[in-house]
């Protein structure tokens, strides 16, 4: 018996050397391809008026140096939440239209990008609201350079919220219209634009709005007093967005990019919890995400 064993150790040394051998060539995971992404817009991509403007501006790229964080960041955050890779960078200017980052800026961004994502003026024109010249202008420019750089670039059109103060007060273009008629003007605008440039698509930011108000989760009319239980998307100046409407924003523009269904993010989502947003705010505002985009998609 003791004569055996050198046998059966040599024996057994080829199946232990190809066992370590194939432990050794096994090819490592595959990491997430990373994507660049760029923004392009004014306040309303930046977060103005709320804690958002200035979050985790450490982690995006401001091609402007202003060091704003804002929606883009949310972006990048709930990106890297669902495991995928973002390069994110911005480029805005408070109360400006793409105009002005076509003519002023465009040396900043003219390179090839993955994504990107457009956000025009509030009212489209600053002298004349409402009117849509001068934004399909600047969309097909804007889709034409960064096609340019990179045939296969995405570009997504962000129709913004309506505004309350537009819209409850004398003198506001939507005046005496309710609080749809707005949002829906800008997101017909920006189809239109989308057909007209070739640009890939519209995220629906102010129609999801507009649903979280229909379905109770936010008020309609921050001018009467907030209802309890409901949210104000807007700040104080019942124009721009509350951390509540930047955060719907940012997963309105998250859904669209990635094709995922915001409600993976779930109840305990960071940057929910660090802005102060409840859990059951964070779960209902991205269900009406997730519904607006189902919306969008059943639409064609």
């Amino acid at each position: 018996m003791i004569r055996l064993l050198p046998a059966l150790l040599l024996a057994l040394i080829p199946s232990a050397v190809q066992a370590r051998t194939s432990q050794r060539v096994s090819p490592p995971p595959t990491a997430p391809t990373q994507r660049t992404i760029l923004f392009i817009g004014n306040s309303f991509t930046q977060g103005a008026h709320s804690a958002v403007r200035n979050w985790h501006a450490d982690r995006v790229v401001d091609l402007t140096g202003q060091r704003y964080g804002g929606v883009p960041a949310l972006f990048k955050e709930f990106a890297d939440e669902a495991g995928l890779r973002y390069a994110v960078s911005l480029e805005t200017q408070g109360g400006r239209s793409l105009a002005f980052h076509y003519d002023e800026r465009r040396q900043l961004f003219d390179r090839a990008w993955d994504v990107v994502v457009l956000q025009e003026y509030s009212t489209l024109d600053a002298e004349r609201p409402g009117d849509p010249g001068k934004y399909l202008s600047a969309v097909e420019r804007l889709t034409r350079l960064f096609r340019a750089r990179n045939p296969g670039a995405r570009i997504e059109l962000t129709a913004t919220w309506s505004r309350a103060d537009q819209t409850y007060r004398p003198g506001g273009h939507w005046y005496g219209r309710g609080i749809a008629a707005m949002a829906d003007d800008l997101a017909a605008a920006a189809e239109r634009a989308r057909r007209a440039s070739g640009a890939t698509g519209v995220v629906s930011v102010g129609q999801a709005w507009t649903r979280a108000m229909a379905q109770h989760v936010a008020d309609p009319d921050p001018y009467d007093g907030i209802t309890f239980g409901q949210v104000n998307l807007w700040s104080y100046d019942q124009y721009h967005a509350s951390i509540a409407g930047y955060y719907l924003e940012a997963l309105m523009v998250f859904g669209r990019v990635t094709g995922l269904d915001p409600r993976m993010l779930g109840a305990n989502e960071r940057a929910a919890d660090e802005l102060g947003l409840s859990p059951d705010l964070a779960l209902s505002l991205q269900r009406v995400a997730a519904e607006q985009l189902a919306a969008d998609r059943g639409r064609g």
